[in-house]
């Protein structure tokens, strides 16, 4: 298997993202997917993919920050494999890149949030080492976009 993991750097490699993206996201559109990824820019966001033959099959949306709690991290916004290709190594193969990378930028933590509703996704990440430390709560004070 010829794979290889790259970041997304132009409109081109953001919006061949897109189609994962709204896998995971069903609310994004396109005519406004790369202006939002360059903005969550400003704030340190990166898209990174595995593809084979010039396709995205399994993309990561991440930042590298501080806070109190965690010391250095890398947060994981977006992490999905296109459906025809599940099961098949891909989301592991970008998921322990994207740990290695963390350990690179000096990061002492890696945290993810997953919807209560994502069972088989639970299951892979504490397939793959993640463990399950805290509950995230919310109050929706807009309806998303």
């Amino acid at each position: 298997m010829d794979t290889n993991i790259k970041f997304a750097k132009t409109d081109l490699e953001i919006l061949s993202c897109f189609e994962g993206m709204k896998e995971l996201r069903p609310h994004l559109i396109l005519e406004d997917f790369l202006c939002r990824v360059r903005e969550q820019e400003k704030e340190g966001y990166r898209i990174c993919y595995l593809e084979e033959e010039n396709k995205p099959l399994a993309i990561v949306g991440f930042r590298v920050g501080h806070n109190l709690a965690w010391g250095r991290f890398l947060y994981v916004d977006d992490l999905v494999t296109l459906p025809d290709y599940r099961s098949q190594g891909h989301g592991a193969t970008l998921l322990k890149w994207l740990l290695e990378y963390a350990i690179t930028e000096n990061c002492d933590q890696v945290h993810l949030d997953s919807g209560v509703w994502r069972a088989d996704a639970h299951r892979f990440y504490e397939r793959e080492g993640l463990e399950l430390s805290s509950y995230h709560f919310r109050k929706l004070l807009k309806k998303p976009s």
